[in-house]
């Protein structure tokens, strides 16, 4: 079983069953006692709803079940509703579990899965940051767990579990008052499970694998496969490249990380400096934010309704597309490979975080931009003498 909140994740799991059934090294079933027969990569190219040459009853023989636990968010659902039916397509099983929007909706999830939770064999997470899924886990009996990219979140993933910590997303602040120290205080027990969980058990029995395209080393028994984006390469593409440059958006506004102010600046100088007619949002940054960037800048806003690696390979994406520290300067590299596009990412100034950014906020951003592989660094300095 595959359990995904998000379109990047959805995507992932696509693309480690894609890599698993391609690895000829790798003698074990897609999952036990599943057969490993999926799409090959010679599989024809088209847009989403194009089924396999196979169909779908052939594609069955490798077919995953996909649970997705939709966020509130009317962009994430949607985009999981597309993402939902390229999964079918390749003949997997798809299922929409809502766990959120109500006080009972966790627990009515939680027993709604529990038995087919406790029968997988395998189980497959997209964000082991997620209260709900280290609730699912404490329900885990699999001996094999596999962790596929929820993007940049990864990287403080393996560090967090290298050092044996708490897992806490990586811009998360303290805080909550009493009422906060009590709730943390009763997840405890939860979350402890959760580490012993992602924790491989040495030689053999419990068996973790992390599937990510971000610049991390396995510790301890863990393994690692690379996501090269194959599925996505395979399926999509390549894109029509137009004359112009393309700006990629950030949440780092809406997490409280960077001030607004700054980030409409430095959109704005890149705009100028780039010659950027297209600024394509992330799916959890406001209509507000948005229409105050157009009215600024004169950008084009699109918003995908897919995720940007499936939108960038189909195009027509620029010449250029520049993003700041993100998860996409690790990924586009790998689904734009023998395009000519070029990717390039413009560091954060310390001067643009707010007051109440992570402590931790200003060191990671800056390692997710220079372990980018393949990419051009714009420095801050450019865009804020621009600006």
């Amino acid at each position: 079983m595959a359990f995904v909140e998000s379109p990047v994740q959805l995507l992932n799991v696509l693309e480690w069953i894609h890599a698993r059934a391609a690895d000829p090294a790798d003698g074990r079933p897609l999952l036990d006692g599943v057969p490993r027969q999926v799409r090959s990569a010679g599989a024809p190219r088209g847009g989403p709803g194009t089924r396999s040459a196979a169909g779908p009853d052939a594609a069955g023989a490798g077919r995953v079940r996909i649970v997705v636990l939709p966020p509130t968010d009317p962009m994430s659902r949607g985009q999981l509703r597309r993402m939902a039916a390229l999964a079918r397509d390749e003949g997997h099983e798809v299922r929409w579990q809502e766990a959120r929007g109500g006080r009972l909706a966790p627990l009515k999830a939680l027993a709604a899965l529990a038995g087919d939770v406790r029968a997988a064999h395998t189980v497959v997470v997209g964000d082991p940051f997620s209260r709900y899924v280290q609730l699912l886990l404490t329900l885990v009996r699999a001996e094999r767990l596999v962790v596929v990219d929820d993007g940049t979140a990864t990287m403080e993933f393996i560090a967090q579990t290298a050092r044996g910590e708490r897992l806490v997303r990586w811009h998360r602040v303290g805080g909550g008052g009493l009422v906060g120290r009590v709730r943390e205080l009763a997840y405890a027990p939860v979350s402890a499970t959760a580490r012993r969980r992602f924790t491989p058990a040495e030689g053999g029995g419990r068996h973790v694998e992390v599937f990510s395209s971000m610049p991390v080393t396995a510790h301890g028994a863990m393994t690692l496969r690379v996501n090269d984006f194959a599925w996505t390469r395979a399926r999509f593409g390549p894109p029509r490249l137009t004359k112009g440059t393309d700006l990629v958006g950030t949440s780092l506004v809406e997490t409280g990380v960077v001030d607004p102010a700054r980030y409409l600046d430095a959109v704005r100088a890149l705009t100028r400096v780039h010659g950027a007619t297209r600024y394509f949002a992330h799916r959890r940054e406001s209509p507000e934010k948005l229409r105050t960037l157009s009215e600024a800048t004169g950008l084009e806003i699109v918003r995908p309704d897919l995720p940007l690696e499936l939108i960038a390979r189909r195009g027509p994406v620029g010449r250029t597309v520049v993003s700041f520290p993100s998860t996409v300067v690790h990924t586009l590299p790998y689904a734009l490979t023998g395009t000519g596009v070029t990717v390039a990412v413009c560091d954060i100034d310390p001067d643009w975080l707010t007051g109440s950014a992570s402590p931790r906020a200003r060191g990671f951003l800056a390692g997710v931009a220079e372990s980018a592989r393949d990419v051009r660094r714009l420095p801050a300095q450019a865009a804020r003498a621009a600006g």
